[in-house]
């Protein structure tokens, strides 16, 4: 017999509400600025929070290309890709990633530690990563944060 006092909550849709945030990754460590927007994008820190729904809110992150990286892991730490062709694998170090695309760093951790699935590819497209001071979600009044 089943115990009707413990059941599980699910959030409806109309439960959910999302909201903006704004972080400032300036002088901010990689990975841990990329575990809490990762806990953010999934919605933990919410009391609404279902693991298999988009519960989370949007979040806005700028001056990414001020991240501190620690150790050596700026210039020793290394990306790989694979083309799926004999020969065809890249490697590529934060340093060389900073000075094409600034912002990737963070994206790729934060990719890293969300689900691997559609649920977790839903959940990135609620980020969004500013090299500068300047971003585009002005119009949604985001609410900043310290992390």
């Amino acid at each position: 017999m089943k115990n009707p006092y413990f059941k599980t909550y699910t959030a409806k849709p109309d439960d959910i509400q999302k909201k903006w945030v704004l972080i400032d990754a300036e002088g901010q460590t990689l990975g841990r600025l990329a575990s809490k927007i990762a806990m953010i994008l999934r919605g933990k820190t919410k009391a609404q929070f279902t693991p298999h729904m988009d519960t989370g809110d949007n979040v806005v992150v700028i001056n990414a290309e001020k991240v501190h990286l620690s150790g050596k892991k700026r210039t020793d730490k290394k990306y790989f890709s694979y083309t799926g062709y004999p020969g065809g694998e890249d490697t590529t170090s934060p340093e060389e990633l900073f000075e094409k695309k600034p912002t990737e760093v963070l994206m790729k951790a934060v990719k890293g530690m969300l689900p691997k699935n559609s649920l977790g590819r839903e959940l990135l497209r609620n980020l969004r990563v500013y090299a500068g001071p300047v971003h585009q979600q002005t119009a949604q009044n985001p609410e900043k944060i310290t992390v």
